[in-house]
């Protein structure tokens, strides 16, 4: 075969999703080690440009592909061969985890996530670690460009999270969100990617930064790869939902109390989509939220802030003043945050989460805007959590849909989102959108 060739099998390889990729693993139709020789490849032609990875040692990848090609097809789980990366806040027991912190460039936490492990059980290859703003929260960005144009964020802070599947480099990566992690640099990128109901995947063993928000996400080539995912982790709803076509669907637009906010990239996307569902035979209904949910926003900074002083209380006092501004002011709480004010805005969490179960229950999804806008100039600039940190606020499940352009030429996502645990529910919604979304195959 020649260079060409192989180059041409390489990039096919990568163009697969993670369920074909699996399914052609376990009927032998490629190797464990064929698709990693073509995601490495597709990594050394890209990282110049992108930047995803904090750490990929490759003949560590290429030995876990050939473990798994040898291993006996009796016992196999969903994700046998497939590379997974991993945001560089969440623990790995054979790579180090540095939070893209100058003070933890060395950190070897020697073990795995419950995250991590549950991936590892289903036969995943751990590629290696992406980039993320530090600590997942603020201070030094990651070094990832966007894959569509390196003058322009990929988001934050699962940058190199999302720029990786979208570059094709990895066909699923986890992120984490706490306010709009993983959604905004969906959006940003042009990927698939979830935010599952709060806890329901467990929070052990990657870097807390707010208990009651801190979510792990993940992002992958289709809603498909999403539900793998889900699968892997337990993802469950109560009642299972046979959703086969949007015919018939009644789906809220939700502008959320800040639509204000949306730049016209947005406002032309919620169009776009609306046409599209009522085009499927859907009903779209707009589900103005009561007066109280006006402070949610308020609600979580002061809820994120109070909880950042407990989670990083410890590197505080290890390290003082050389933490990064922000962060130094939280934990000095300059804002001068009362209890009192904490009690305040949990408990307006708490009444406005049983407040929108009971008002999106009507409806099959309820959709709204994943960003203000397309992504911004970088690198500074990683976005705005803007339409996020109520949903996450809220537990909320979120899926970001890929497929629309904005005037700009960059992607731009949109968010379906419900009640709190009917997951599967949107997953199935967000699959037969999806394709009315995505421009047709070349």
């Amino acid at each position: 075969m020649t260079d060409s060739g192989q180059d041409n099998m390489a990039d096919d390889l990568t163009q697969l999703s993670a369920c074909d990729a699996a399914a052609a693993i376990a009927s032998r139709a490629i190797t464990a080690r064929a698709l990693a020789e073509a995601y490495l490849a597709r990594i050394a032609q890209r990282d110049a440009a992108v930047r995803a990875w904090t750490y990929l040692d490759a003949a560590q990848v290429l030995a876990a592909a050939d473990a798994a090609d040898a291993a006996p097809m009796d016992g196999r789980g969903p994700l046998h061969g497939v590379p997974v990366g991993i945001k560089d806040i969440i623990y790995t027991k054979d790579m180090p985890t540095s939070f893209n912190s100058p003070h933890f460039q060395d950190y070897f936490p020697n073990i795995d996530a419950a995250s991590v492990a549950m991936l590892r059980d289903a036969g995943a290859i751990i590629m290696g670690k992406l980039d993320t703003v530090e600590f997942a929260v603020n201070g030094r960005r990651a070094a990832t460009k966007n894959p569509h144009d390196p003058s322009r964020t990929p988001g934050g802070s699962s940058s190199g999270s999302a720029a990786a599947v979208a570059d094709a480099q990895v066909p699923l990566s986890l992120g984490t969100q706490t306010g709009g992690s993983v959604i905004r640099p969906a959006s940003y990128c042009g990927a698939w990617a979830m935010k599952p109901t709060w806890n329901a995947v467990s929070h052990e063993g990657f870097k807390v930064c707010a208990a009651s928000f801190d979510t792990l996400g993940w992002y992958g080539r289709s809603a498909a790869d999403l539900a793998l995912l889900a699968d892997v982790f337990g993802i469950a709803d109560d009642a299972a939902s046979a959703i086969d076509t949007l015919h018939g669907l009644r789906i809220a637009f939700c502008p959320s109390p800040v639509w204000d906010r949306a730049e016209p990239a947005t406002q032309q996307a919620i169009k776009t989509t609306i046409a599209a569902l009522t085009a499927a035979g859907a009903t779209v209904d707009t589900l103005t939220l009561p007066t109280a949910f006006d402070g949610l926003t308020a609600a979580h900074g002061v809820i994120m802030q109070s909880e950042m002083r407990s989670a990083f209380r410890a590197e505080y006092l290890a390290i003082g003043d050389a933490l990064y501004p922000e962060l130094v002011d939280i934990m000095r709480n300059t804002a001068g945050q009362t209890r009192a004010d904490l009690l305040k805005a949990q408990n307006l969490a708490a009444q406005c989460r049983a407040a929108f179960d009971t008002l999106a229950a009507p409806y099959d999804a309820v959709l709204t805007p994943s960003t203000p806008g397309t992504a911004p100039l970088g690198p500074q600039n990683t976005g705005a959590a803007t339409f996020n940190r109520i949903w996450t606020l809220l537990h909320m499940p979120c899926v970001n849909i890929p497929g629309l352009t904005a005037a700009d030429g960059l992607p731009i996502g949109v968010t379906l989102t419900g009640p709190r645990f009917s997951d599967r529910k949107i997953l199935q919604v967000a699959a037969l959108l999806g394709p009315k979304l995505s421009p047709p195959p070349v």
